[in-house]
């Protein structure tokens, strides 16, 4: 319980230091927005590390250059634990925002942090809402800003990291309509990190496998068709292979 305690103090301290920092950010943002940017994903990228390092967290990473440094990507990743967001989060080389339930706009620090940082709100509920969001992500990859994305929906509760639940086609728009690199990010044993065990965080080993860039316009046309399904498949071989 005390890697629970210290990550718990170290996000109370982080947040109340936020709110200042909001501020500086804010006015910096008025005479230069890409050294806003820039500056509020480094200050995340740090806080997460410090999280990374509290949890005890071994981490193991595979191919990451195959991931473009030149060009905005939609990095697709598997979705068992918190910590996913975490873990990746601290390793992306720009820009980037993710895609998350509406419900996180309840947190009012927390969400200041996301708004700053291009992460877009999904109403799982509303399908066009959703559309909505989706055609604001591809906005944000046709302006240089990376997506991040959880194709499956929610977290994946199975007994096994292997039983994925089907992929949304309409996540992969965001490749379709922009012609950006899909990216699979596939982590292997990140629940076991709290969600296996709540409300203690165990020090495990972790694997996330960076994917060769997939082009859907390189596809054949019953790939690109049932591109979620191609995209799953890749994912389950390589997450099978890492287990």
């Amino acid at each position: 319980m005390i890697r629970v305690f210290l990550i718990a103090v170290f996000l109370i301290v982080f947040f109340l230091l936020s709110i200042p920092v909001f501020l500086i950010e804010w006015i910096i943002g008025k005479f230069n927005p890409r050294v806003r940017d820039i500056s509020s994903l480094r200050i995340v990228q740090e806080a997460f590390k410090v999280v990374i390092f509290l949890s005890g967290v071994k981490l193991t990473v595979i191919g990451e250059e195959n991931v473009p440094k030149d060009q905005p990507v939609l990095y697709i990743g598997n979705h068992r634990s918190y910590f996913d967001i975490v873990l990746t989060y601290a390793r992306c080389p720009g820009l980037t925002g993710y895609v998350a339930k509406k419900e996180m706009l309840k947190i009012p620090l927390l969400s200041r942090w996301m708004k700053f940082l291009y992460c877009l709100f999904l109403d799982r509920t509303d399908i066009k809402a959703g559309l909505k969001t989706i055609l604001t992500a591809i906005d944000y990859v046709k302006n240089g800003i990376s997506i991040m994305i959880f194709p499956e929906g929610t977290r994946g509760r199975g007994s096994s990291e292997l039983e994925l639940l089907p992929f949304h086609d309409g996540s992969f728009k965001i490749a379709t309509k922009t012609g950006c690199p899909i990216i699979p990010v596939c982590i292997n044993h990140s629940s076991e990190i709290f969600e296996d065990h709540i409300p203690r965080i165990t020090p495990v080993s972790v694997t996330i496998e960076y994917g060769k860039p997939i082009y859907p316009k390189e596809l054949s046309k019953e790939e690109q068709k049932f591109i979620g399904k191609y995209v799953r498949e890749l994912m389950v071989e390589t997450l099978k292979k890492n287990e």
